[in-house]
């Protein structure tokens, strides 16, 4: 680690992070009531991307010719799902990352509008109509779920959710919900407060198929990923070590930057002796300072002495042993933290190649209250690197394979061995 060299270039780092300010990023809407709607929704989509998309050559796709593709397909379309399926093949065919389509059949639907409503007056106006509670949230129960090989899969659990408090696993296999097919949202619609049954597969075998109950409740967007933060974090007691562990799923926004400082030089975590910063999965984004507190040079301190006499120093900057774990769901700003992470030798990155989706990306509400997330300006870190397509390979490459997993965590423990190591 080097903290001195990290303090001089801290203009530099607040720089390259400033770059990825923009790259972060209940209701249950009817099915397009006739195609007439699915066609409009669909030109709307193609007039935003063409009006906003970073590339006014369109990253060399003719655009006008997908279009009338492409419309066959939309009129086809019988259902939602089956639209937004047609309308995200055509944005993938420009091969860029922040550029799809989400419906309120999704979590990210939602998450997205908590990243970004709040410090949108234009998005607040516009997004009232579909919101008559004035809240940005859906029933679920704290997951993120993968289709592989066509069954679905737990991938990830929020810290302090009913899925971590009801025992589910990373890796548990989810065969259906109160004897139903799994949907993540239709599965936990209107049903807040209310156990459900979730039936799931722990192994290959079909003898390890299990009954869970777990209570759904109501996820706000613009809260769930510092409330999953505040409860990841913890101090783990090994080989005579305090090592803390904070899990940032989402760096959209200050609050979770100086939730991690507040821990680090006042909380939780401030008499650990080194620390595992997750940041796996989730979302985006950082602040312009999201590093300065690893550096070692102690510019400030602050000396509290007690009445029985007793001193205590705290200082302005984390001068212990850090370690960092990324995984092919860390995005955008997470990324340009990983590469700042490593160029600056603050400690190793432990993981698998995370995302390269590092453009900057904005919403645009379509007439219906489905979302339009549109890639609007390309970024170079240090002036001519660039993450997009590209990703950054970790110092120390652990796979995590997800199927049956039993919630075994592998890069979680290497990373507690690269703690224990210094």
């Amino acid at each position: 680690m080097n903290g001195l060299r990290l303090s001089r270039h801290r203009w530099a780092i607040a720089t390259l992070l400033s770059l990825s300010l923009v790259l972060f990023f209940s209701f249950i809407s009817p099915l397009f009531p006739a195609t007439r709607t699915q066609t409009e929704v669909f030109n709307q989509v193609w007039e935003t991307v063409q009006d906003n998309f970073y590339d006014p050559k369109m990253n060399g796709v003719d655009w006008k010719s997908l279009r009338k593709s492409y419309e066959p397909q939309v009129t086809a379309a019988k259902s939602k799902a089956e639209f937004a399926a047609v309308v995200n093949q055509m944005l993938a065919e420009l091969k860029t990352s922040h550029t799809y389509y989400y419906t309120p059949e999704e979590p990210a639907y939602y998450q997205v509008l908590g990243i970004f409503v709040p410090r949108s007056s234009q998005l607040q106006k516009s997004v009232q109509q579909f919101l008559p509670k004035g809240k940005i949230e859906y029933s679920g129960i704290g997951i993120v779920t993968k289709e592989i090989k066509g069954k679905t899969f737990v991938s990830a659990i929020f810290d302090g959710s009913p899925a971590a408090q009801a025992g589910l696993q990373v890796g548990d296999q989810i065969l259906s919900a109160d004897d139903r097919p799994f949907h993540p949202i239709q599965s936990f619609a209107e049903k807040a407060g209310q156990p459900i049954n979730l039936r799931i597969q722990r192994t290959p075998s079909a003898n390890s198929q299990q009954d869970i109950k777990v209570t759904p409740k109501m996820l706000d967007a613009t809260t769930m990923f510092l409330d999953a933060q505040k409860a990841s974090t913890r101090i783990m007691q090994r080989n005579g070590k305090r090592l803390g562990y904070v899990h940032i799923w989402s760096y959209a926004g200050d609050q979770y930057q100086q939730q991690l400082e507040e821990d680090l030089i006042y909380g939780r975590l401030n008499n650990a002796d080194g620390l595992i910063l997750d940041l796996r999965d989730g979302w985006g984004g950082a602040p312009l300072t999201a590093l300065n507190i690893f550096s070692k040079e102690r510019d400030l301190s602050i000396t509290s002495i007690s009445r029985d006499g007793k001193r205590y120093v705290n200082y302005a900057q984390w001068n212990k042993p850090v370690v960092m774990i990324v995984n092919e769901g860390s995005r955008s700003a997470k990324e340009i933290l990983a590469y700042a992470f490593q160029q600056y030798k603050i400690g190793p990155v432990i993981g698998t190649k995370t995302a390269g989706y590092v453009v900057a990306g904005r919403p645009f509400l379509m007439k219906d209250g489905s979302l339009l997330y549109v890639a609007v300006a390309d970024v170079y870190v240090n002036g001519n690197e660039r993450l997009e397509g590209k990703g950054v390979t970790p110092d120390v490459v652990v796979p995590a394979p997800i199927e049956y997993a039993q919630g075994a965590d592998p890069q979680k423990e290497r990373a507690i061995a690269a703690l224990l190591a210094y």
